[in-house]
């Protein structure tokens, strides 16, 4: 189903769209603007799944243990020297 509606446009914004038309890019000005919201709304969906996979992600970080700098350290330590040693280094 589609909707009839009135939009304002700038006169650069008209000019650009037009040339696409008169290019064969789109079939009209309508297909135009459609492909645009349906491009901008795909990509707030995009952004909305990536906040949401991002919140989960430090909600799971925060529910975890926290090790302290010198255990970091150490086990970064212990794991160098296993791939040294993997490696007969």
């Amino acid at each position: 189903m589609s909707v009839k509606a009135s939009i304002s446009l700038t006169d650069v914004q008209d000019a650009y769209a037009r040339d696409l038309v008169s290019r064969g890019r789109y079939p009209s000005l309508s297909a135009v603007l459609q492909e645009g919201l349906e491009r901008l709304r795909s990509a707030h969906a995009a952004e909305a799944a990536e906040t949401e996979a991002l919140r989960l992600l430090i909600e799971e970080r925060r529910a975890g243990r926290f090790i302290g700098l010198s255990e970091s350290r150490e086990r970064t330590e212990r794991m160098i020297d296993r791939k040294k040693a993997e490696r007969g280094l």
